[in-house]
C-alpha cells in the first residue's frame, strides 16, 4: 500500500480514538476506581484477545494459503487482522475501513484480486459464523434458561432468522456475491451511480472474485470448515471475557449463562451496526442479557464498561501497528 494511504487510515484511527476518549460516557474518576476494582481481572480480559486475534487471523490465513503455501507470513495476517478490526470498531456501519485496509494491504504480497476475496470470504466467514453461534445459543436456552410464552416466541423468531441467514450464505458460497452485492448497490440513491460504473469497469475483476468464492466451497471443502470452526471456536472462547468480568463480582454464574449473554447481546448490538463501537447497543444489550437470567442488570453494566475499555485499548494497539512491519515483498 502508498504510504499516503496507510497515513489516511492511520489518521482516520487516531481521529476516532480521540472522539471516543473525548465523549466517554463516565467520569474518569469513577472509571479509574472500576478498573482498579477489577484488579488481575482486567490483564487477563485484554490478554484473552491476544488468542482471539490468533483464531481470527488463522481463520484468514487457511483462506488466503488455498491448501499451498503461502505468500505472506502468518504474523503480517496477524498485524493486519488485529489493526482491520480496530477500523472497523471505530467506523460507524461496521465494514468500512477495515477491509479496504486489509485489501490494499495485502494485494502485493498475492494480488488485487486474490486480496480482495480472501477478505471477502474472510467477512462472510465471520458473519457467517456469528448466525450459527446465535442459532446454536438458543437452542441451548431451550435446556437451560427459563422459558415462557414470550421467551418461546422470541427463541423462534431469532432461530428462524439464523437459519434463513444461513440458507442465503450457503447460496452466496455456492454463486459467489460480489456481482451480486454491486447488482443490489446499483439500486442504493446515494450509490448507485458509483456502483454501476464501478460494475463495468471492474466486470472481468469481480467476476474473478465470484469464482473464487464459489471454489472454496465447491473444490476446497476441508479449507470451508476449517476456517469456519476456527471463527465459531473464536465466538466461543470470546465468551470467556463475560466470564472473567462476572467472577469479579459474584462466584456464583457459569460459562453456559455467559455464552447466552454473550450470544444474546452481541445480536442485539449487531442490530445498531451503524453506531460506532456500537455505543449504548452494546451496554443495553448487556443489561438486557443479564437480567433475563436472573443475574443483576447492574452486573451487565459494568460488563459493558469494562468491555470497552477493553475494545479502547485493542483499539488503539491496532493504530499503532499500522505504522509497524510495512515492508512488502520485492
Amino acid at each position: 500500500m502508498k504510504e499516503k494511504f496507510r497515513n489516511l487510515f492511520w489518521f482516520f484511527g487516531i481521529f476516532a480514538i480521540v472522539i471516543m476518549l473525548a465523549t466517554f460516557d463516565m467520569d474518569y474518576g469513577e472509571l479509574w476506581m472500576n478498573l482498579r476494582r477489577a484488579g488481575g481481572w482486567l490483564p487477563a480480559v485484554i490478554f484473552l484477545w491476544v488468542f482471539i486475534y490468533y483464531l481470527n487471523a488463522w481463520s484468514w490465513y487457511v483462506i488466503i494459503r488455498d491448501g499451498k503455501s503461502a505468500k505472506v507470513s502468518f504474523w503480517k495476517i496477524y498485524k493486519l487482522t488485529i489493526s482491520g478490526f480496530a477500523l472497523n470498531y471505530a467506523t460507524p456501519v461496521g465494514l468500512m475501513g477495515g477491509e479496504p485496509y486489509r485489501i490494499m494491504e495485502l494485494s502485493p504480497y498475492v494480488g488485487a484480486s486474490k486480496a480482495a476475496s480472501s477478505v471477502i470470504l474472510y467477512v462472510m466467514m465471520h458473519i457467517f459464523s456469528h448466525f450459527w453461534f446465535w442459532l446454536t445459543s438458543a437452542v441451548l436456552y431451550v435446556f437451560v434458561g427459563p422459558l415462557n410464552w414470550g421467551t418461546g416466541l422470541m427463541l423462534a423468531t431469532v432461530a428462524a432468522f439464523c437459519l434463513l441467514a444461513i440458507y442465503f450464505f450457503m447460496k452466496g458460497y455456492r454463486n459467489g456475491m460480489a456481482v451480486r452485492t454491486l447488482r443490489m448497490l446499483c439500486r442504493v440513491p446515494l450509490v448507485k451511480r458509483w456502483a454501476k460504473r464501478f460494475s463495468v469497469e471492474k466486470k472481468d475483476a469481480l467476476e474473478r472474485v465470484d469464482a473464487q468464492i464459489a471454489e472454496l466451497h465447491k473444490q476446497r471443502k476441508s479449507t470451508f470448515y476449517v476456517s469456519l470452526g476456527l471463527e465459531f471456536a473464536a465466538r466461543i472462547v470470546g465468551c470467556l471475557e463475560v466470564y472473567f468480568i462476572l467472577n469479579i463480582l459474584t462466584s456464583d454464574v457459569s460459562f453456559i449463562a455467559c455464552v447466552l449473554i454473550m450470544a444474546f447481546t452481541s445480536l442485539f448490538a449487531n442490530l445498531f451496526f451503524f453506531s460506532p463501537m456500537q455505543l449504548g447497543a452494546r451496554e443495553g444489550g448487556f443489561a438486557l442479557a443479564t437480567g433475563g437470567l436472573a443475574i443483576p442488570s447492574a452486573f451487565g453494566i459494568y460488563t459493558s464498561l469494562i468491555t470497552r475499555v477493553r475494545e479502547l485499548f485493542w483499539i488503539i494497539v491496532g493504530v499503532l501497528l499500522m505504522k509497524v512491519g510495512n515492508g512488502t515483498k520485492k
